[in-house]
Order: C-alpha cells, then structure tokens, then sequence
C-alpha cells in the first residue's frame, strides 16, 4: 500500500511545506495533492513543489471544475506535466454548492454531467485532437460566434485522471472512467458504501475494481491519550457533517449517513446549522472518528491501516494538519514504518 499526502500552505510557513514534502519524497511517499477550497489554488502549489522536487508525484487535490472551463483545465495540467518531467496527476471533483455558487458565482446543477464532460474534454486535449464537443452543459466551439476547433499548443500527454466523489452516482461514473479514486469519509467497517459502487461503474464499463487507483483519506495519530485524540478530532467532524454543505446537500453527511449514522449525522448537522457548534461537536460519538480515522497507540493504528490495506485501498491519503513542526516529520516516519510492515 502506497502513502500520499495532502498540502496547502499558510502564509508565511511556505518554506516549511516544502521542506516537509521533500522530507515525504526522502521517506519513499509516492505523491502529494494541493488541496483548492476556498484558500489557495491547487496548480500554483503543484508548480513550486515542481520545482522543489524529483521523485514524488504531485496532484490536484482537487481542481474544482466550476473554477475553470475545461480547456483551462486541460492547459494548466499539460504546463504541470512539462514542467514536473511527466509527474503530474489531475485530481478534479466537483465541490459543493456554496463554494460554486458563492464564492465562484456559477450555478451549482448538474454536477456529475459538468465532471464527466470535463473529464472528456480534457482527454480529448491530452490526446493532441482539436477541441470540438456538444455537450449539455459545454459547447465547443461556441455556437453562433466565430469560434473554430483549436488544439492545445503543447505536446500530447498520457495524464492519469483521478476523480473526488461520493455520491453513488457519481461514484460509478469513477469506476467507470476514472484512473484513480480520491476517497473521503472512508471507513474500511463500510468499505462497500464508495467500493461497491466504483466496482458496478467498473464492471459496466468491462473493467475490474482493481483497475482503479483507490487512495483514501484518513488522518493518523498515534500516541496513549486514546480518548484525548478522539475528543481532539470531533469538532473536525462536526465540521463536515454541518459545515461542508449546505442543509440539502452535504456530500460529507450522506456518505455518514449511507455507512448507518444517519441519526447521528442528521443531528450534528442541525446543531451545527443553529450555530451550536460546541453541542455538534460533543454529539459526534466516537466511533465516527475512530471508524473513519487512524488513531490510537502503535500497535491500534497499524491495525487500523492493515484493515484499509485488506479492504483494497491502494493509497492512504494522510492527513497530518494537526500536528506541527517535528511532531510531523517523527509522525510521517512512524507511520511509513508501520506500512512497510503490514502483511
């Protein structure tokens, strides 16, 4: 099983992730995925890291495809492809509501159609073919104007595609189409609820499971304060089930919902909406962390990822924010040699 990570930067602390991430390269970590939110983009991270690196992958964790039209997409990846020597994995997905419509001022509908005809354009542009397409939700080119077929100046690339999904739907388009999975609310005790649908995509399209590049998020700490890193993690919890959305459509809680905490979720998520952000926090029970997390002493954690490796994950996607400084170098290492030693 394959180790990535996830990065952003802070102001002023820039030096520090890069350090870190070449420290990740030194340890053997396979990529690295810039996360896009509402904080900084994605491809400018990707082209420092680029700069900064050899070895280690380098994706976009994701590109959200409201953000750009979907030649721009297929550019941007193109240039960080040259520019890592061929090291470059696009992540896309499709965000959520609040963050299309509020902070990019696109409408949020028809978000699986969007994503599969990004999907489709930009591989037509990693192909070196000209960019005409109908699609209901892009026309290239613009009907009516003086817009012809172009190719994107730059030399064909085989750019692997790696798509954030959860709903089932769209989970199936992922098995079917997809190179990889960028998987979140993950729990190896529910492996069926994402797997099980990225197989029956897989399967109508005459692939296998396997064929799919699984990573799946899932934030590590190790240490004997058990209940204390639990406790530490439920306001993050909290979060996604209120936060990450909004009240009709929060990807994050129905994945919760889905693996059998319906109640629980719903119930945080309107506590969370009330403003009761300390109650949602102490209603999430532990299992919500420690089934969809890595958390405990040594020996509990390196049962926990044994359990992702058994389910068929082929990456685990850490997530280290919580921890700073050498705390974090010390942790990586730790965990690199807990997954080199599983069966």
């Amino acid at each position: 099983m394959k180790l990535s990570m996830s990065v952003g930067y802070a102001r002023g602390r820039v030096g520090e992730m890069v350090d870190f991430v070449r420290e990740a390269e030194r340890l053997g970590v396979d990529s690295v995925w810039s996360a896009e939110a509402w904080g900084t983009d994605a491809a400018t991270v990707l082209a420092y890291l680029a700069a900064r690196t050899e070895r280690i992958r380098l994706g976009s964790g994701i590109m959200q495809i409201s953000a750009r039209v979907p030649a721009m997409t297929a550019m941007t990846a193109l240039s960080l492809d040259s520019l890592s020597g061929g090291r470059f994995l696009l992540g896309l997905g499709a965000s959520g509501p609040q963050v299309v419509e509020g902070l990019h001022g696109a409408e949020y509908r028809r978000p699986l159609t969007r994503l599969r005809e990004t999907v489709e354009i930009c591989r037509m542009a990693f192909a070196g073919e000209k960019l005409r397409y109908d699609g209901k939700a892009h026309v290239l080119p613009r009907p009516g104007g003086e817009g012809k077929p172009l190719r994107i100046g730059q030399p064909p690339a085989e750019i692997p595609i790696y798509l954030a999904t959860l709903s089932p739907r769209s989970l199936e388009y992922t098995g079917a189409a997809a190179d990889g999975w960028l998987g979140t609310s993950f729990s190896p005790e529910h492996a069926d609820v994402h797997l099980a649908h990225i197989e029956k995509g897989a399967l109508s399209a005459g692939r296998a499971l396997a064929d799919i590049d699984l990573h799946a998020a899932v934030a590590v700490a190790i240490g004997d304060d058990v209940q204390g890193m639990i406790d530490a993690r439920k306001p993050g919890v909290a979060f996604n089930m209120g936060g990450m959305g909004s009240a009709s459509t929060n990807f994050y809680n129905a994945a919760f919902c889905r693996a059998g905490y319906e109640e629980d979720a719903r119930a945080i998520q309107e506590l969370w909406l009330q403003g009761k952000r300390e109650d949602a926090a102490k209603r999430v029970p532990d299992a919500m962390v420690t089934q969809f997390q890595a958390i405990g002493t040594r020996d509990m954690v390196r049962e926990r990822l044994q359990k992702y490796q058994d389910v068929g994950i082929d990456a685990l996607n850490l997530r280290l924010d919580t921890v700073g400084g050498s705390g974090r170098l010390g942790l990586l290492e730790e965990i690199v040699d807990l997954v080199n030693g599983l069966d």
